[in-house]
C-alpha cells in the first residue's frame, strides 16, 4: 500500500517540476531579452570618438529643457545619405521628421519638414534647413527645427539608408499599397539605390521600402515624398506593435544598432517604449504647409522654399498637435488585412489629398 501511495504522488511531482522548469526557462529568457535589449539600446548612443559627427558638433548649442516624462516630448528623426563621403564628412539631412508625443493623452503626431525650407540657423547664416546637421551635427539640427516650429526638441535619432533597410527587414517587411509605378536610375552609386517599383498592394522588404520613401521624381517632388514617408512610418509603427515583433525586440534592436545615433539615454528609451504600447497616431502634417510657402532664389544658395510668416507657422503646428484625425478601428468581424498600410490618409499637410491622390 505504501508503494502504491508513492506511485500516485509521482505524477504530481512531475507536474510541479514541469511548472517550475517552464517558469525558470521563461524567467531566464526574459532576463536574457532584458539584458540584450538594454545593451542594444545603450549602443545607440555613441561616444564622442565613435560619433560620425565628432568633427562638426557645436558645443555652444543650447540644450532643451529635460523631459520629465509627463510633458510633451518631441523627437527629431534624421535620415542621412552617406554615399560617397570621405571619413569625417557629414551629409545633409535627406529627410527630417518630428515625432511629437503627449504622454497624458497618449496621442502622437508626425511632422515632416521640407528639406529646402530656408531658415535661420543659430550661430550661422540662413540656409536650407537640411544643412544644419553639417554645421553643428544633430544638436544644431534639433535647435534649428525647434526654433522654426516653436517646440522644444528634446531628442534626436539619426539613421542612414542601411539602418532604415535593416529595420524594415527586421520586422518582417510591410504589406503596403504602392500608389503608382516608380522608376529612377542613378548611375552615380553604381545603381545600388535605383528605384523600380510597380503600382499595387505588395510586400515591401527593406530595399523596396527604401525605394518607396526616397522616390520624388514626379510633379510634386518633395511634397509627395514627405507624405509617403509619414504614411509608411505609420505602417512601420503599426507592424512593430505586433506581438511577434515585441517578442523579437532584442533581435530587431541589435540589427539596427550599428546604423543609429541618438542622444537618448536608455532610461528615456524605456519610458518612451512603455508609452509606445498605448500610443495611437492622431495625425500627420507637412511643415511648412503649402499656404505658408514661397518660392525664392537666394544668391549663393539657389532656389529655396521661403516662409511667408514664421509666427503663423508656429500657430499652425499647435493646431495640428491639438487635433486628432486618426481613422476609427474597424468593427469586430471586419477584415483588418493591410491595416496600417492601406487607406492611410494625410492630414493637415496643406496638399488636400491622400497619398495616392496627391501623387498623381
Amino acid at each position: 500500500m505504501k508503494v502504491r501511495a508513492e506511485k500516485k504522488k509521482r505524477p504530481w511531482k512531475w507536474a510541479l517540476y514541469s511548472i517550475l522548469g517552464v517558469a525558470i526557462i521563461i524567467g531566464a529568457y526574459a532576463a536574457y531579452q532584458g539584458i540584450g535589449i538594454y545593451n542594444a539600446l545603450d549602443n545607440f548612443k555613441k561616444t564622442e570618438t565613435e560619433s560620425r559627427f565628432k568633427d562638426v558638433i557645436d558645443v555652444s548649442v543650447e540644450k532643451p529643457p529635460e523631459w520629465t516624462g509627463t510633458e510633451r516630448v518631441n523627437i527629431l528623426l534624421l535620415g542621412g545619405d552617406a554615399r560617397g563621403l570621405d571619413e569625417g564628412q557629414v551629409a545633409r539631412s535627406d529627410s527630417m521628421m518630428v515625432v511629437s508625443i503627449d504622454p497624458v493623452t497618449k496621442k502622437a503626431h508626425l511632422l515632416s519638414l521640407l528639406r529646402d525650407t530656408y531658415v535661420d540657423i543659430p550661430g550661422h547664416s540662413s540656409n536650407r534647413i537640411n544643412t544644419a546637421i553639417t554645421l553643428g551635427g544633430p544638436p544644431l539640427a534639433a535647435q534649428t527645427v525647434g526654433d522654426l516650429l516653436g517646440l522644444d526638441i528634446q531628442y534626436y535619432i539619426y539613421a542612414d539608408f542601411e539602418g532604415f533597410k535593416a529595420l524594415v527587414d527586421a520586422i518582417g517587411g510591410v504589406d503596403y499599397e504602392v500608389e503608382k509605378n516608380m522608376r529612377y536610375t542613378d548611375n552615380a552609386d553604381k545603381n545600388r539605390y535605383d528605384i523600380n517599383l510597380k503600382k499595387g498592394y505588395q510586400h515591401l522588404d527593406g530595399d523596396k521600402a527604401l525605394q518607396y520613401v526616397r522616390f520624388r521624381h514626379d510633379a510634386m517632388s518633395d511634397f509627395t515624398r514627405t507624405e509617403r514617408q509619414r504614411n509608411f512610418l505609420n505602417a512601420v509603427a503599426t507592424k512593430m506593435q505586433s506581438t511577434w515583433n515585441l517578442v523579437r525586440m532584442k533581435e530587431i534592436l541589435e540589427s539596427i544598432q550599428p546604423y543609429i545615433e541618438t542622444n537618448l539615454e536608455v532610461s528615456d528609451m524605456l519610458k518612451l517604449g512603455q508609452l509606445g504600447l498605448d500610443l495611437h497616431m492622431a495625425g500627420s502634417a507637412q511643415v511648412p504647409p503649402m499656404n505658408l510657402l514661397a518660392d525664392e532664389r537666394i544668391q549663393g544658395v539657389g532656389s529655396v522654399l521661403g516662409i511667408r510668416n514664421t509666427e503663423e507657422l508656429k500657430t499652425y503646428v499647435q493646431e495640428v498637435l491639438k487635433g486628432d484625425t486618426s481613422i476609427p478601428e474597424p468593427a469586430k468581424g471586419t477584415s483588418t488585412q493591410g491595416s496600417g498600410a492601406r487607406g492611410i490618409e494625410s492630414s493637415g499637410d496643406g496638399t488636400g489629398g491622400t497619398a495616392s491622390g496627391s501623387a498623381g
